[in-house]
């Protein structure tokens, strides 16, 4: 993990002159969502306080902020985790993200929308495809999604959505072939932009719940095999990282 540290330490930066749980926790969610710190890590206070040059008090804090957002969880006599979701997780998330994603586009009211940014994130797709860059195809198919639920224009959705999204992220990132999860979404994509461009809110919010459908059918069928139905391996109940190792944010190499 020392390469995930010596990055975290290129973000103290952003914490200014007061360090604060809040900031601290913004760093964290960030780059638990880049993948830095799999699902199943353990988080070490010693190691990440000292890279972010802040207090135990402040980690601790921000920590319990990340627990609530269901991204770190807290084991006993153990320490601190990124959170495994369990295939109930999964499927929960996405009840969320049908419910609120399909009403956005319902209650849009007439066109035309404001739609550059979807165009955008979709074009950020297409350059990650070229790129073969798979996570960035990925990352860009959230931003996507993040810009739909933008056109409600409610902060208190974006800010639900923003943690929905950040625990899916979780998920995808024990998943062992990120192209074959991400790819087909591209074109799935630009036909929900192309029906809002169109103005026809019905078909677009049709091809939201395909989309859906079919996207946790693919998501449930990989994670259910990576990591079993409740987030664990198998192998005395260990709690499963990216590829079931479970390992330490230390300032080792692992």
């Amino acid at each position: 993990m020392a390469e995930q540290l010596t990055g975290l330490a290129d973000d103290r930066a952003l914490l200014g002159r007061t360090s604060t749980a809040e900031r601290v926790s913004d760093i964290l969610r960030g780059r638990i969502a880049e993948g830095y710190f799999p699902p199943g890590t353990r988080l070490s206070e010693d190691s990440i306080g000292g890279a972010l040059g802040v207090s135990r008090n402040t980690l601790r804090e921000a920590f319990r902020l990340l627990t609530h957002e269901r991204l770190l969880v807290h084991e006993l006599n153990r320490g601190v985790f990124v959170r495994v979701l369990t295939v109930e997780d999964v499927e929960d998330i996405y009840r969320i993200r049908a419910l609120v994603e399909c009403a956005v586009v319902r209650g849009l009211g007439e066109p035309p929308y404001a739609l550059d940014a979807l165009a955008a994130a979709i074009t950020e797709g297409q350059q990650a495809a070229v790129a073969d860059d798979w996570k960035g195809l990925g990352t860009a198919n959230f931003h996507f999604h993040r810009e739909l639920v933008a056109l409600a224009g409610s902060e208190r959705t974006d800010e639900l959505m923003r943690s929905v999204f950040a625990e899916l992220r979780l998920a995808f990132h024990v998943v062992d072939d990120p192209r074959a999860l991400h790819e087909p979404y591209l074109a799935r994509n630009r036909q929900i932009l192309q029906a809002l461009q169109a103005g026809d809110r019905g078909e677009a919010e049709k091809l939201l719940h395909t989309y859906f459908a079919d996207s946790l059918e693919r998501i449930v069928e990989v994670y259910r095999r990576r990591v079993g139905q409740d987030g664990r391996d198998g192998r005395d109940g260990q709690t499963a990282g990216a590829g079931g190792t479970g390992g330490t944010a230390t300032g080792s190499a692992s």
